[in-house]
């Protein structure tokens, strides 16, 4: 970096070189960077929990399909109970309750991604506090 000699008589601090307009330009551009790749970066946490919460979604659709076929089964097996006592009716209770065990099985996993699902992006958040305190204490 180029060095501005002081002229004679001058009460300029020999090696300054930027002005305080120059040095406040240059900090305000900073800022604006780092404001924007902190944008950024609360972006792809977003996106990072939506597809999380997209996952638990599918599991709970899966659960909600299952829950119906045990319906249908139930319903099938009470049918074939009531006009014949015998095979067809055991026949569809097994059915029905492998679907119920299915149902059971996809709502738990559901239910188990959508607890580790967090609306807050936490990276953003914890940089952003760095940021504050160096803000405060720039020289630390």
């Amino acid at each position: 970096m180029a060095s501005i000699s002081p002229t004679p008589g001058s009460t300029e601090p020999e090696g300054q070189d930027k002005s305080l307009g120059e040095l406040l330009s240059v900090v305000t551009s900073d800022l604006q960077t780092l404001f924007r790749k902190e944008v950024e970066l609360a972006k792809a946490e977003i996106r990072e929990e939506a597809g999380k919460a997209g996952k638990a979604a599918g599991m709970y659709g899966g659960a909600g399909f299952a829950g119906y076929m045990v319906l249908l089964f139930l319903s099938l097996a009470a049918l074939f109970g009531l006009a014949n006592v015998m095979d067809e009716a055991w026949a569809a209770l097994i059915v029905t309750a492998i679907w119920a065990v299915a149902a059971a099985v996809l709502y738990q996993k559901g239910r188990a991604h959508m607890r580790s699902v967090s609306p807050k992006p936490e990276q953003t958040v914890e940089t952003m506090k760095e940021n504050a305190e160096w803000a405060r204490h720039p020289t630390e």
